[in-house]
C-alpha cells in the first residue's frame, strides 16, 4: 500500500509539474463538462489543507475533540484566488503541514477523534485520506493540462 507520507511528498511536486505553466484560460478550463475548473480544483486543494489538517492538529492535541463537517461546494464558493494563488497557498501549507505530520509522535498519530459522519478517526487515517484524494485530483489536473 501507498505511504502516506511519502505520497503527501511527491504528489504536490507534481500537481505543481502540471499547473505551474498555465495561462489564465488553462486555469479555467474543466476536464468534463459541469466538473469544476483547474482553478478551483486547486483552490478546493488548498482548502482541504486548511480544513483536515486543522482537525488533525486539535485531534492529537485535545483528548475527545470533535470535528466539524463541512460542505466543500459552500468553502469553494468562498475563495476567489486565481489558480497561481491557489497553487501556492496549497504548495506552502503542504510544506508545514508535512514537517508536522513527520514530527507526529506514534501515539499522537493514532490517537482517535470522533467525526459526526465518519465515526472514530485519527491523524494516520487523515494522511491516507488526504494522499488519495489528490491523487484523484492529479488525475483530473492532467486531463486539462
Amino acid at each position: 500500500s501507498l505511504d502516506p507520507i511519502k505520497a503527501l511528498a511527491e504528489t504536490p511536486r507534481k500537481i505543481k509539474a502540471v499547473a505551474s505553466r498555465w495561462t489564465a484560460r488553462q486555469w479555467q478550463r474543466s476536464f468534463a463538462p459541469g466538473k469544476w475548473t483547474a482553478r478551483q480544483i486547486v483552490v478546493h486543494l488548498a482548502q482541504t489543507e486548511l480544513a483536515l489538517t486543522t482537525r488533525v492538529r486539535y485531534g492529537a492535541s485535545q483528548p475527545g475533540y470533535v470535528a466539524q463537517s463541512f460542505d466543500q461546494d459552500a468553502w469553494l464558493s468562498l475563495d476567489h484566488a486565481d489558480g497561481p494563488t491557489a497553487l501556492d497557498t496549497y504548495l506552502a501549507l503542504r510544506r508545514f503541514n508535512l514537517a508536522m505530520f513527520k514530527g507526529l509522535a506514534p501515539d499522537l498519530r493514532r490517537q482517535s477523534f470522533t467525526h459526526p459522519e465518519y465515526g472514530a478517526l485519527t491523524p494516520d487515517w487523515v494522511m491516507a485520506q488526504l494522499a488519495g484524494h489528490e491523487l484523484h485530483h492529479l488525475k483530473q489536473l492532467k486531463q486539462i493540462s
